[in-house]
């Protein structure tokens, strides 16, 4: 497992691999693992699964390695240690374990027992029985959706499998502990919980959007005007036919295609999640200018095949401008660094669902991910705290503790404070009267954030399309909500940013809730269900199967088909 410290300060970067397109600084190649048979890309390169080699003796977490080197490995090649937080670039440290003294953690999974030092062991996806692991945040046990009893935390790259499917390693020196099997550690119970999660998370993303979308521009007096005191209270016409989504869904759909070719491309030693998602969100591009499928791209894979993609739904120009080229963004030098919307948020629920990873990557990951379209701070850390607070319900968090471990993720990051502000101003709106529409305009509309200063050639606006101000609202109308439905019409119902509000609080109250707590008689008018639901699927077997689908030895050439390595 490659360990993370949650309350660290500044940023732990995910270098790309060799050969990548950056607009921003090159990171200097690290050196490789001497034991590794494929060249390491820095902290998130993952190999594929090895034969389990038994340590002789456990070692506790040794000292930073110098210049991005990977700390030896126990017969697996796994790299020692994450990026640095603040660390120059490709520079590494080891990961954290128990302080010196402290007690090991209980008998892994077969009967072997946990080294002192070892990373201590979060539990993954389902009710997982096991009490000792270690909440990275508050130090407290963490026991949420994941592996049946007894078992650790796979590595946070997921290429073990996700949410516990590997023993977790020692991340000093990579050797692992347990019987390291990797599909008989996710029971049934686990495996169909978690389908169900994803199947919510996304499902209840696409309703919040499509209930948004025909209220998009309108003020709250044109919204009840239009649709009576209530305002809109179910599906309604929008690009043609109810149940239309826009491309905040289509976009979230290309995340969950990135995410799993990422996994997939592990196999080859080349492993950069930043990379595969940029090129899905270029395939999405392509669905924005070409009459239909191009045939001719042998990357496209399934996703891009589906023909009802290919129309435009109000895409945010900042998303058009940043995938129009092959250029990589960084934090440094991102893309669009004016742009403060909700496009980059919208789309950025899939990362939560990588439960396998520790939060302060999933963070990391939105975030750069973000930063390709929507360069201001405001915009991608939105994006992160979104996916970190359904990667916290995903693993069996409350809604409260999720966005509480969130704001001790986003202190640490610089510009956070609009992000964190409107987090908080969410939480305490709970508190201060009965849930309604009024509530909902005044986070909105960021009443509590400064306007836009007046320029020359332009008057004073208030900030009422901030990514930060979706956010709030789709927080606090997740913590007030009755139910899914009652949750999305609070969510829509207001003058800001509705299809971005209704999207990030359907996929909160999804997570949260899991598939079945959906309207189902909005799901019958949803656009592209049948895709969903597929992609879905697909997304929880690669999680918990991906090594009986693919390896670097043998693969089924069907998934190859469907996700190809690139």
């Amino acid at each position: 497992m490659i360990g993370t410290n949650d309350n660290t300060t500044g940023n732990t970067h995910i270098p790309a691999p060799p050969g990548a397109t950056r607009s921003g600084p090159t990171d200097p190649a690290p050196a490789a693992a001497p034991p590794a048979p494929t060249p390491t890309n820095g902290p998130l390169t993952v190999l594929g699964p090895a034969a389990h080699t038994e340590p002789a003796a456990a070692t506790s977490p040794g000292p930073p390695s110098p210049s991005g080197a990977a700390a030896p490995a126990g017969g697996q090649g796994q790299p020692g240690g994450v990026a640095g937080p603040g660390a120059p670039a490709g520079q590494m440290h080891a990961a954290p374990g128990p302080a010196a003294g402290a007690a090991a953690a209980g008998p892994a999974a077969g009967g072997e027992t946990a080294a002192p030092g070892a990373a201590a062991p979060v539990a993954g996806p389902g009710p997982a029985a096991r009490t000792d692991a270690t909440d990275p945040a508050g130090g407290q046990g963490h026991a949420g959706p994941g592996p049946t009893a007894g078992t650790s935390a796979a590595d946070p790259a997921g290429g073990r499998g996700a949410g516990g499917a590997r023993d977790s390693a020692d991340p000093a020196g990579g050797r692992t502990l347990g019987r390291g099997i990797v599909t008989g550690l996710w029971g049934r119970i686990e495996q169909q919980d978690f389908r169900s999660r994803i199947r919510g998370t996304l499902l209840g993303a696409a309703l919040g959007d499509a209930l948004g979308a025909p209220l998009a521009g309108l003020s709250l007096d044109a919204v009840r005007e239009a649709h009576g005191p209530d305002g809109l209270t179910g599906p309604a016409v929008a690009h043609g036919r109810r149940g239309r989504i826009t491309a905040a869904t289509q976009l979230t759909l290309f995340t969950v295609d990135g995410l799993i070719r990422a996994h997939v491309r592990r196999d080859t030693g080349a492993w950069h999640p930043p990379t595969d998602v940029h090129r899905a969100y270029r395939r999405w591009a392509a669905t924005q200018h070409d009459w239909g499928p191009d045939e001719r791209r042998a990357d496209n894979g399934w996703l891009a095949q589906q023909e009802w993609l290919y129309a435009r739904r109000d895409p945010d120009r900042a998303c058009l401008t940043g995938f129009g080229d092959d250029v990589l963004a960084t934090l440094d030098q991102p893309k669009n660094p004016a742009a403060r919307g909700a496009a980059a948020a919208a789309r950025s629920a899939p990362f939560g669902l990588l439960v396998g990873w520790e939060p302060a990557l999933v963070l990391q990951l939105s975030v750069e991910c973000a930063a390709q379209s929507h360069g201001h701070p405001t915009a991608h850390l939105s994006a992160g705290a979104l996916a970190v607070i359904v990667h916290g319900l995903i693993r069996g968090d409350s809604l409260d503790a999720a966005v509480q471990r969130t704001l001790g993720l986003l202190g640490a990051r610089p510009g956070h404070q609009p992000v964190t502000d409107a987090l908080q101003r969410a939480m305490s709106a709970v508190t201060q009267g009965p849930p309604g529409p009024d509530a909902v305009e005044a986070l909105s509309l960021g009443k509590a954030a400064p306007a836009t200063p007046a320029t020359p050639t332009a008057p004073a606006t208030p900030t009422a399309l901030d990514a930060s101000h979706a956010l709030a609202v789709a927080v606090y109308c997740a913590l007030v909500a009755e139910d899914v439905a009652h949750g999305l019409r609070l969510a829509v119902n207001h003058g800001g940013d509705s299809a971005a509000a209704g999207t990030l609080c359907g996929a909160l109250l999804g997570a949260l809730h899991g598939e079945t707590a959906l309207p189902p008689a909005w799901l019958a008018e949803l656009e592209g269900r049948a895709t969903l639901l597929e992609l879905c699927d697909d997304f929880a077997l690669e999680m918990t199967q991906g090594p009986t689908l693919h390896s670097p030895s043998a693969s089924s050439p069907g998934w190859l088909a469907r996700y190809p390595r690139g």
